[in-house]
């Protein structure tokens, strides 16, 4: 006789196991299906890092804006400290409580405005050519497109350029937010488009990548030729935010722009390279990033087939596999951690001497917190570092519809 089994009161033995089922057998099955959308919910709340419940509880107040900045600052005494934006707080859309949701929002239903650029190809000393779409202060006056006019050499408007993030391009939703935004409050917009980006050919062995520096230093050089009595700044996002920050580090005094902003960089890549790989909602990503950099391998591929691995790029699972593939083979890198390490702007902060203002959102699920150099920062007198709570990559959506982002409200 099996040890699990028992005796009952009438001397016959019966199996605990038997009594178990039975008595879950009563149980109605509504109670299970209850149940299990409870655990479900649960998990999908954690898995997906909600914070509504945290909004409710704080009586959607939001968060404060986080400011790490030199105790010498002159630009936080001169302008930051008179920015309401980044004096006050950011509550996320309700309905987007989740850095994860905000993100996917952002890429398929981003509700850009409805507008339309201006195209000037720009062709490098190598040959190599890129696409400049500019949109003009007076293009969105009054809420209308006047494409009637252009900007004249003496033309004293502000100007400013936008660097796109990794595949990214001026048609991106988050880039039209920037642009349009920018452009009503009296900006002249240029967005500086990767090269084989935008609608636009590879004319030379020349790509892009998370620390070439060397296009948008041209394109400023440029754009403060053309127009030298135009202020000039820009605007990096994500890995554009690298590539400016970098830029920034390099040329230090050197360049001819009078101010600048980093959304959502990556800061420190081989950090990035481990964190995108951690847990599998971040394995999501990693794999979607893939998928759109096969997507413009595939835009060029006589010229990677002949620069780089072809079948390994095919095969390529994550970004890094791309980058063994495809990146150090063009770029003439010796490994992946060693164009990692070479191409993260961390190393750059410390010589950075133009106001730059840098924007990182805590729950970013892209570009992680643990990249962020705080002490870096903190230590130039040219930078603020703004630390939001909540924001996803390069989302931000705020109000009950989620018509706007914020930081393009800066």
């Amino acid at each position: 006789m099996s040890s699990l089994d028992c005796c009952d009161s009438a001397g016959s033995w019966v199996n605990p196991y038997g009594l178990l089922f039975n008595a879950l057998a009563l149980i109605p099955f509504w109670h299970y299906l209850l149940g299990f959308l409870i655990v479900s919910v649960l998990f999908l709340y954690n898995f997906l890092e909600f914070h509504l419940l945290e909004d409710v509880f704080s009586g959607f107040r939001g968060s404060p804006v986080s400011l790490t900045y030199n105790s010498c600052s002159h630009i936080y005494d001169s302008v930051v400290s008179k920015c309401r934006v980044l004096r006050g707080r950011y509550l996320a859309t309700p309905w987007l409580s989740s850095p994860h949701i905000q993100t996917v929002f952002l890429n398929f239903h981003g509700r850009p405005p409805a507008f339309s650029y201006r195209r000037q190809l720009f062709h490098a000393t190598d040959g190599g050519t890129i696409a400049l779409d500019w949109l003009m202060s007076r293009d969105v006056s009054g809420g209308a497109l006047l494409m009637d006019s252009s900007i004249s050499k003496n033309d004293t408007t502000p100007l400013i350029v936008v660097v796109p993030g990794l595949t990214s391009d001026s048609a991106s939703a988050y880039i039209k937010h920037l642009a349009f935004n920018m452009a009503k409050h009296g900006w002249n917009v240029v967005v500086s488009n990767h090269r084989g980006l935008g609608g636009v050919s590879i004319t030379s062995d020349c790509f892009y990548n998370a620390g070439w520096t060397e296009d948008i230093r041209l394109v400023i050089n440029y754009l403060h030729k053309e127009y030298p009595e135009a202020p000039l700044f820009a605007v990096g996002t994500s890995i554009g935010a690298n590539v400016l920050v970098k830029y920034l580090g390099e040329d230090g005094e050197n360049t001819p722009l009078a101010g600048a902003v980093a959304l959502c960089s990556p800061w420190d890549l081989l950090i990035g390279d481990r964190f995108i790989s951690r847990r599998l909602v971040q394995k999501f990503y990693d794999r979607a990033l893939t998928i759109g950099l096969q997507g413009y391998a595939q835009l060029h591929q006589p010229r990677y087939s002949r620069l780089a691995n072809w079948e390994g790029i095919k095969k390529s699972r994550s970004i890094r596999d791309f980058d063994n593939h495809a990146t150090c083979l063009v770029g003439k890198f010796e490994t992946v951690d060693t164009y990692y390490r070479r191409c993260s702007s961390t190393s750059y902060v410390r010589n950075v001497s133009i106001p730059l203002l840098c924007i990182n959102a805590l729950d970013d699920p892209v570009c992680t917190r643990e990249a962020i150099p705080w002490d870096e920062c903190r230590a130039n007198k040219n930078i603020v570092l703004a630390t939001i709570k909540h924001g996803g990559h390069l989302a931000f959506f705020e109000g009950i519809t989620a018509s706007g982002l914020w930081y393009a409200w800066l």
